[in-house]
C-alpha cells in the first residue's frame, strides 16, 4: 500500500480542484491513442481515429476522456484505498476489455503531461512527484486483478 504524506494529498487535492475534466480528459485519452497508436485497438467503435486532428476532435474520445479523468478522481478522494476503489475497474479492463496492465502506466504519463502544460507554474517539481506517486498508484491498483 502506498502511504500518501499529509503535503502530498494536499497539493494533489489544490490541483485536482482546478482540472476541468471536460477538457483535460479528452486531452488525456486522445494523446495516449496518437502517442501511443497500438492503444486504439480498443476504441475501434469510437469512428474515425486516422489522424492527429481525428483524433483530438473525435467526440467519442473526449467523452470518454471525461469518463476517464472522472473515474480518476476517486483516486484523489480516496488514496488511501486505491486497490479497493478500483478493483472494479481492474476486473473489468483484466477479464472483460483484456488491456495490457502497461497502458495503464502510459495514460498516467499523459496525465501527468496535461497537467505539467496546462498548470505549468503550479506544476512545481514537487507538485510532479505528488502526482507521479499517484498515478503509478493508480496504474498499480488497476493492473491489481492481473496478478
Amino acid at each position: 500500500m502506498v502511504h500518501f504524506t499529509a503535503e502530498e494529498k494536499a497539493a494533489i487535492a489544490s490541483l485536482w480542484a482546478k482540472v476541468n475534466v471536460d477538457v483535460a480528459g479528452g486531452e488525456i485519452l486522445g494523446r495516449l491513442l496518437v502517442v501511443y497508436p497500438w492503444t486504439q485497438r480498443f476504441f475501434d467503435n469510437f469512428g474515425n481515429l486516422s489522424s492527429e486532428t481525428a483524433i483530438m476532435g473525435n467526440p467519442k474520445v473526449k467523452a470518454h476522456g471525461k469518463k476517464v479523468l472522472t473515474s480518476f478522481g476517486n483516486a484523489v478522494k480516496h488514496m488511501d484505498d486505491l486497490k479497493g476503489t478500483f478493483s472494479q475497474l481492474s476486473e473489468l479492463h483484466c477479464d472483460r476489455l483484456h488491456v495490457d496492465p502497461e497502458n495503464f502506466k502510459l495514460l498516467g504519463n499523459m496525465i501527468l503531461i496535461v497537467l505539467a502544460t496546462q498548470f505549468s507554474r503550479e506544476f512545481t517539481p514537487q507538485m510532479q512527484a505528488a502526482w507521479q506517486k499517484l498515478t503509478t498508484a493508480v496504474a498499480n491498483a488497476l493492473a491489481f486483478k492481473y496478478h
